[in-house]
């Protein structure tokens, strides 16, 4: 993108202009109208004038060849808050513009203004719904010349159509290819595609279930090693929603028809399937790259065990206190999982780790995620500009992406999110207006921009991400660290 050094000069260029229209206004206010063409012309044939001119022409003109070498000339971040003003920085970093969109509810929030042009969305449907939209986002897509769209984690990351919608229409999906998306976005084939490449998985359904009589019968037969307590998952969607632990047979009906409504409505489906329910487990996950040629790469793993209602909470690169043959064990599926369809761009595969280390399966994300940033601050990898770069057709090797070039994790980095949630309602997430707000900051801070300044309507439970960077894995310090930011 364009230097520092230039943007300097530019501005400095522009005061100085605006320093000698003044002096020409000035003249203009002493002297006769004859005189005004004399002072203008004065400025016009100044050393000063002709200069800045000069600059500004070969400025314009690198600005443009800059942006005809960028991967693709304007990307349209398909979401809101901090991950759509991650997405326009990728964006500007690698020379594109930068596009974004707004419901007429986030009209006054950040992510509309950090990109360099904004559309509205139709502000007859509901918040939610308005990023759900396809039709209007591809119709704004055609209308504006953009040649790509990145479309963050939740809403439309995983939506097949709307892959499909942009392909046809010559516009490409920063993301998995529509058959990556297919076999990864419904959980049950992504278990199917495990089981066949030998990782260890979790027993369960092999596919969602029909009817709540379906599951029952599933569960209380013998053969299934599947009794309860068990967990109803949704078979689409992610981020916790339509995920519910049962106990026993009388939880069955109501927990079903629970997270088959939270997902139905988050995600358009609701079909449900079930697993066996692995007691405090351990949440890790490996972030991996491919570029669609069956070359797959891991950039190490996650933790993200600390949750609230199945929704991540504090997540930590690398995993701490894990057993080296475990880990690698997790790193060596992750990496043939993906290889065995041709991954292409971000994904992380998801594990479960019992008491004893054993490892199973649960899912595969096939897009990026809110913890990606833990993994960019101990890995030196760009997560969201190497997905724009794999989108544009480059290889994990022409861009210096092999797996003996990814260094081992530089220290440790943890990634907390500050909740809005009503403590009178037992936590559940809640919505409110930031009076004051305190922008944290320091050595081995990071904060990736979202609602936060007074005034913003925060109805989501995730407000911004702090990151806190420690050669030791000290959980003292890291805490002490993102408490004092505040």
């Amino acid at each position: 993108m364009i230097s520092i050094r230039k943007s300097v000069l530019l501005y400095f260029g522009l005061i100085l202009q605006a320093f000698f229209s003044s002096l020409v206004y000035s003249d203009m206010l002493n002297c006769t109208f004859s005189k005004v063409g004399n002072a203008q012309r004065r400025w016009l044939r100044s050393p000063a004038a002709v200069s800045f001119e000069r600059f500004k022409s070969t400025f314009a003109k690198e600005e443009t060849e800059e942006i005809s070498n960028a991967p693709f000339k304007k990307i349209l971040a398909a979401n809101r808050g901090e991950i759509a003003t991650r997405i326009s920085r990728a964006a500007t970093e690698l020379g594109s513009l930068s596009a974004g969109i707004y419901s007429h509810e986030d009209r006054f929030t950040q992510h509309r203004y950090k990109a360099d042009q904004a559309f509205l969305l139709d502000s007859t449907k509901s918040p939610v719904a308005a990023y759900l939209d396809i039709e209007t986002i591809v119709k704004i897509c055609l209308e504006n010349n953009v040649e790509a769209v990145h479309p963050g984690y939740g809403f439309l990351s995983e939506n097949m159509k709307f892959a499909a919608a942009l392909e046809k229409v010559g516009i490409t999906f920063i993301g998995p290819t529509v058959g990556n998306l297919k076999t990864f976005g419904d959980k049950t084939s992504a278990r199917e595609h495990a089981i066949q490449n030998k990782v260890p998985v979790v027993p369960g359904s092999a596919d969602s279930f029909a009817t709540i009589q379906d599951a029952k019968i599933y569960i209380e037969n013998p053969e299934n090693k599947c009794n309860y307590p068990v967990i109803v998952k949704a078979a689409m969607g992610g981020g916790g929603r339509g995920i519910r632990v049962v106990m026993n047979e009388m939880e069955l009906e109501p927990m079903f028809i629970q997270a088959s409504n939270e997902a139905l409505n988050a995600f358009g489906d609701g079909r449900c399937f079930v697993e066996k329910f692995v007691e405090s487990p351990r949440h890790i996950e490996v972030q991996c790259l491919g570029d669609g040629t069956g070359d797959v790469i891991h950039i190490w793993d996650r933790d993200c065990s600390v949750q609230r209602r199945h929704q991540k909470v504090i997540e930590i690169a690398p995993a701490y206190d894990l057993k080296e043959s475990t880990r690698q064990a997790m790193l060596d599926d992750a990496v043939r999982l993906l290889k065995g369809v041709k991954y292409r761009n971000a994904g992380t595969v998801e594990f479960l780790v019992d008491k004893h280390g054993h490892h199973y399966f649960m899912e595969v994300n096939p897009r990026v995620q809110v913890e990606h940033t833990v993994t960019e601050e101990v890995s030196g990898v760009d997560i969201v500009q190497s997905q724009i770069k794999i989108a544009s057709g480059k290889t994990l090797r022409v861009l210096g992406l092999t797996q003996d070039k990814i260094l081992p994790p530089q220290g440790f980095a943890m990634q907390c999110r500050v909740t809005t949630e009503d403590p009178s309602q037992d936590f559940r997430p809640d919505t409110g207006t930031i009076d004051v707000f305190r922008m944290p900051g320091g050595m081995g801070i990071r904060l990736d921009d979202g609602p936060g300044f007074p005034g913003a309507k925060v109805r989501d439970i995730a407000l911004l991400e702090i990151h806190g960077l420690s050669l030791i894995f000290d959980l003292d310090r890291l805490l002490l660290i993102t408490i004092h930011s505040w």
